[in-house]
């Protein structure tokens, strides 16, 4: 028996706008939704080269070579596709596999990884992410539902979060409807009663529609909305902008 939200995607388009009263969760993304991804990985990346120049400094400079931890990166993908949703995994036997190209001791592997993940914890909030968090989580079960590997009581937001339920340890990753569930499950209400909230227009919005939920689509840089058939129940130029539409349900 299909939900009422699942019966109308089979209808007609576009969803209609969001209405908070049926909101009883809340499933987040993290990265690119509450902080800059690419600033972090970056870093990340050069404190880990600086940490290979020491220690593997073959590997150091084989990965200086522009295009080449990209491309060990995919070829590892293809290689091993059971690490398709841990990119932890991912990222630390692509540096193994790169410490055993240029010679050094692939043992080196984790903690070169270490460095790098120790770093990519350090993330930078975007200003209105710990307000809104707060605000929501003081009102809704928040569920953390991400394809990454961020880890929150590393990145020191664990307090607003009711659960997370990540790729890595459920085993699929978004746009797979069961993971939605899965989070509807851990925060103990129906999809249809769910509002996810992500900036990934594939990831996150059609997902959480396919899934039965309503859909924000946090749209930070003003892109154009690319699916003609799919539609967010919402379109918000930054979460504080959420807290005005859920608050028009508040008696």
């Amino acid at each position: 028996m299909k939900s009422p939200s699942e019966q109308a995607l089979a209808g007609a388009w576009p969803a209609p706008p969001l209405d908070p009263r049926r909101v009883r969760a809340i499933t987040l993304d993290l990265d690119d939704t509450l902080w800059p991804i690419w600033p972090t990985i970056a870093r990340a990346e050069a404190v880990m080269q600086a940490w290979l120049a020491e220690h593997a400094p073959a590997t150091a400079t084989l990965c200086q070579q522009p295009g080449t931890l990209r491309a060990t990166r995919e070829r590892m993908g293809r290689e091993r596709p059971d690490l398709a949703h841990d990119l932890s995994a991912l990222r630390r036997e692509t540096v193994r596999a790169l410490l055993l190209q240029a010679g050094d001791d692939p043992v080196l592997a984790e903690p070169a990884f270490e460095v790098f993940f120790a770093e990519r914890q350090r993330v930078e909030l975007f200003e209105d992410a710990l307000p809104v968090l707060a605000w929501l989580s003081a009102r809704f079960p928040v569920v953390a539902l991400s394809n990454g590997n961020a880890d929150l009581q590393r990145v020191g937001i664990a307090e607003h979060f009711h659960a997370a339920i990540g790729a890595r340890e459920f085993g699929v990753g978004k746009p797979d409807p069961r993971i939605f569930h899965a989070a509807a499950d851990a925060a103990g209400v129906p999809a249809h009663a769910v509002l996810h909230i992500g900036d990934d227009v594939h990831l996150d919005a059609v997902g959480a529609l396919q899934a039965g939920m309503q859909a924000a689509w946090v749209n930070r840089d003003a892109r154009e909305w690319p699916h003609g058939r799919w539609r967010p129940h919402v379109t918000l130029s930054d979460l504080r902008a959420l807290v005005a539409v859920l608050d028009r349900a508040a008696p």
